[in-house]
């Protein structure tokens, strides 16, 4: 009876525990439970001290290397373990040869790392102001040369055949008869011939000075006189050397008085037509140097100031500047697009790099460096263009102050944020 009591009371105590064991769902043997879970209120201390489940533990793994590659992505680890020992081991190495170098080095490498500024000091150059303008090459007036008819007549042969020919000075252009002319020179021999029987130099004289007021050449009247004969035809001569630019007759043409028959262009000598803004005309009187630079054409051409147009293209708002040029080889053509430098006599002047200066509200800043290391201060300054590198320093900084030669953004919008201009 007893032995009955004692093993009911073991069975007891073990279904009991199997019950606790498996509110859960399962058992600890692996089996699941059917007996229905009462739902009990939570509570925070033992959660709290409640084991974290493998499938919560793999989750927190997986966002820790998320986060980890989206750092390495995103550049904020700049330097692996390997490099950032090597880095120390070669900055104890420097320290225990110079040690106040080796700390130098350092700041500026950490400057360098973290704002990438660089700075350059407000120096004194020697250099000329130096002005870049635009314009054409056009033909110079006093060498366009128009040949024109003093008479009437009719083409019996054309030398000058096409347009752009090349030609020299006292060349034959063309052939021509001429009604006209061919009586005056019937006149002038004439007058010859009675001058050697009755002395007539008045008569003489008259007959001559009609066959110059004609244009007929010297050397056409000379042979007149030397052969005694009267040739029906008359020479067209060019009167400059140069291209023909113009030509108004062909072969067998017929041409009237006062008409021009060729326009001989010489190109020996050209101008420059540059184009100058308002603003630029007040310094127009510094500027003393001139050099030409045409695309296409290696080399430079010497140029000089003649005359300032005394009016302004309304449209463009621009003067004009004519410059002369010599052109002996003939490489500049009529019509070409040049550029003109133009300098000033040269002398020293403060000057900043171009990259130094920032432009904001109408106004030019400069960021000085300061006496504490890393702390930049905006100061207004004023500047004129010298060249395409440097600004002339006005007012606002003194010879060997450093200023910030980059990063200005970076300034500019700090200088914002905190209020300080």
């Amino acid at each position: 009876m007893i032995r009955t009591l004692i093993l009911g009371f073991a069975l007891f105590t073990l279904s009991a525990q199997a019950e606790m064991k498996c509110e859960a769902g399962k058992c600890t043997s692996g089996k699941e439970t059917t007996a229905k879970k009462v739902p009990q209120k939570p509570d925070k201390a033992s959660n709290a001290s409640t084991e974290m489940s493998a499938e919560e533990h793999a989750t927190m793994l997986k966002k820790e290397e998320k986060e980890a590659a989206g750092l390495k992505a995103s550049g904020s680890s700049t330097m692996t373990p390997e490099e950032h020992a090597k880095m120390l081991k070669e900055e104890e190495e420097a320290k225990k040869k110079d040690p106040a170098k080796a700390q130098e080095k350092q700041n500026r490498r950490v400057i360098e790392q973290l704002f990438n500024v660089r700075t350059v000091k407000v120096k004194r150059l020697k250099a000329a102001k130096e002005q870049v303008n635009y314009g054409y090459i056009v033909v110079e007036d006093s060498r366009r040369v128009d040949v024109v008819a003093w008479y009437e007549g009719y083409v019996e042969e054309l030398y000058a055949d096409s347009l752009y020919k090349k030609v020299q000075k006292g060349e034959a252009l063309a052939k021509v008869y001429s009604p006209e002319v061919y009586k005056a020179k019937q006149d002038y021999l004439n007058s010859i011939k009675f001058n050697a029987q009755r002395s007539a130099p008045g008569m003489l004289r008259g007959a001559k000075e009609k066959l110059r007021l004609l244009n007929i050449s010297q050397k056409e009247i000379e042979q007149i006189r030397s052969t005694e004969k009267v040739d029906e035809y008359t020479t067209i001569y060019a009167p400059i050397s140069g291209w023909i630019f113009t030509k108004k007759l062909n072969q067998g043409s017929s041409f009237k008085k006062q008409q021009m028959l060729f326009e001989i262009v010489n190109l020996e000598k050209v101008w420059l037509e540059a184009k100058l803004f308002q603003n630029e005309l007040k310094d127009l009187g510094k500027l003393q140097d001139f050099t030409l630079r045409v695309k296409g054409i290696p080399g430079t051409f010497k140029a000089k100031k003649t005359l300032l147009y005394p009016k302004l293209d309304p449209k463009e708002a621009t003067a004009t500047l004519r410059l002369i040029v010599e052109n002996s080889d003939e490489l500049l053509k009529p019509g070409m697009y040049a550029k003109v430098h133009a300098s000033s006599t040269a002398k020293t002047q403060l000057v900043i790099p171009r990259t130094a200066a920032l432009r904001k509200d109408g106004r030019w800043y400069a960021f000085l460096a300061t006496d504490f290391k890393g702390e930049y201060e905006p100061v207004k300054i004023e500047l004129e263009p010298l060249d395409n590198q440097y600004f002339i320093v006005k007012k606002g900084l003194s010879e060997g102050e450093s200023v910030v030669n980059n990063a200005l953004f970076m300034m500019d919008s700090d200088a914002q944020i905190n209020s300080i201009y």
